[in-house]
């Protein structure tokens, strides 16, 4: 049988399937099993749906998978992060901020693998290019957990004259829930009041979006 190495080699790296092309990139197996049964494993581990499992692995959930150890996780871990700036680097150079879905492909890969809501303030200047982006909260996007006055003044001294507000949905569903229309009025009348203007509200499922301003919600 002709081992992953020589068959890139021979034919390419797209003549790989999934298992084989994790098997070149961790190298070794372990004791009692090659790295193709260790990658075949690592990619079907507990059912999750084969490559995408990548992301969603975590450096502790890694090392519970026997035969896996720390330079192992580690590598894994690189490979998924890899892959993430990959897929938002291929759309940087296109990226505007008055096409919703162009921001959606650009920041899909970080959020939809996540396992819990994590808004993210994306802050623009007067050409509405982008000037600072953060996290703002972790966990469900409550409207009495985020306040305005916190998520402004990290506007405010960024000089950003707008802003995006984006968060993920870890169902896949992006379809907007009441705390959703409500964190989203609250961020808009403190803006108006302020004079930084709330260009849109971006929901992020599983490879699909809802844009608050193409919906005619803002």
């Amino acid at each position: 049988m002709e081992r992953p190495y020589e068959k890139c080699e021979r034919k390419g790296a797209a003549s790989l399937s999934d298992v084989e092309l994790l098997a070149v990139l961790l190298r070794t197996g372990t004791r009692g099993e090659d790295v193709l049964s260790l990658a075949r494993r690592i990619l079907y581990h507990a059912g999750e749906p084969g490559i995408l499992g990548i992301h969603q692995f975590s450096m502790e959930r890694l090392l519970k998978i026997k035969g896996i150890g720390k330079v192992k996780a580690i590598q894994i871990s690189c490979i998924s992060e890899l892959a993430k700036r990959l897929s938002k680097a291929s759309y940087q150079d296109g990226l505007s901020f008055s096409h919703p879905a162009t921001i959606a492909r650009y920041y899909m890969e970080d959020l939809r693998h996540e396992k819990q809501e994590v808004m993210k303030l994306l802050m623009l200047n007067s050409k509405s290019r982008l000037i600072g982006e953060t996290d703002i909260s972790k966990g469900t996007v409550n409207a009495s957990l985020i306040t305005p006055r916190e998520l402004f003044i990290e506007a405010l001294q960024k000089n950003a004259v707008s802003i995006v507000i984006m968060h993920n949905h870890p169902s896949g569903d992006p379809t907007p829930s009441r705390e959703d229309m409500l964190t989203t009025k609250r961020i808009l009348d403190a803006g108006a009041l302020i004079g930084i203007e709330l260009l849109d509200h971006i929901i992020i499922g599983n490879n699909c979006y809802i844009s608050f301003r193409e919906e005619g919600l803002l």
